[in-house]
């Protein structure tokens, strides 16, 4: 027979503390230090799986000559085709930059807070927040120089391991998709799903091809966002655990309640606690 949530009981260490805390902060304050301890410990733990990354990159003859052919491929079709150059800077600065994107999920935010959903605003807050910390400490670790082309089309400061556009479209991608998927009709999720693959992509290939990011930058960029939303996300499962919700798949959304307008999250969510 499953044993509710309520006869669950910790071991250990945490027989001691668990009452302390569920008596004088309650599931709420839980919830925001697993999420920000959770935040802090991908944050730590991206660090040497980065620079792990870039050594492999560095000593890997491989995987170096596919930076280096990669690059001078894509840099001489741009260098072909002029008008090119302003559809990537016109993608890359504007449809999928860091300010569009970071813009989307501050507009998601306010959204959730006029819902009462203040966990789910609290969640993609701290993974944008997360993921825009563990891109600037990669960054400024690893030290990496960006590529110096013949004839270069585009210029970009700072170091380049990882692709900030990578990473931050990435995460924001997947809060999107992960907040919004409960409201979008089963049949149409596919394009959803479409958009933020190519997103991803894309901007990826933007910044290859204008020659400020290896490619490797790009897939480190890819892999520090998926860690940090996977890890945050875990937070969040852990927390619809705690209050006796339901698991949810990624094809479901994060929290599939937030779809039932007739009742704000706020109040389901407390429902759920009494």
């Amino acid at each position: 027979m499953a044993r509710r949530p309520e006869d669950r009981r910790p071991t250990g260490p945490r027989r001691r503390v668990a009452p302390l805390i569920s008596r004088h902060w309650g599931p709420d304050v839980t919830f925001g230090m697993r999420l920000a301890g959770t935040a802090v410990v991908t944050v730590v733990a991206a660090m040497p799986a980065a620079l792990a990354l870039v050594l492999v990159e560095a000593q890997w003859a491989p995987l170096r000559r596919l930076d280096r052919g990669a690059a001078a491929a894509l840099h001489r079709q741009v260098l072909e085709h002029p008008g090119l150059v302003r559809v990537l800077r016109f993608l890359t600065d504007v449809v999928w930059g860091p300010v569009t994107m970071r813009l989307l999920v501050a507009a998601l935010v306010v959204w959730l807070l006029s819902r009462r959903a203040w966990r789910l605003a609290a969640w993609a807050a701290v993974t944008a927040l997360a993921g825009g910390c563990a891109g600037l400490l990669a960054k400024n670790v690893v030290e990496r120089a960006r590529p110096h082309l013949p004839d270069p089309v585009a210029h970009s400061p700072g170091f380049s391991f990882p692709s900030g556009h990578a990473m931050t479209a990435t995460t924001s991608c997947a809060v999107l998709l992960l907040v919004l998927l409960p409201l979008v009709p089963r049949r149409r999720r596919p394009v959803a799903w479409t958009l933020a693959v190519v997103s991803v992509l894309g901007v990826g290939g933007t910044r290859v091809a204008l020659g400020v990011h290896w490619v490797s930058d790009v897939i480190g960029g890819w892999f520090l966002g998926l860690a940090v939303v996977t890890a945050t996300a875990l937070a969040f499962e852990a927390w619809r655990a705690d209050m006796g919700r339901p698991l949810t798949t990624p094809a479901q959304g994060l929290e599939p309640e937030i779809a039932d307008t007739d009742r704000p999250v706020a109040d389901e969510a407390r429902t759920q606690a009494l």
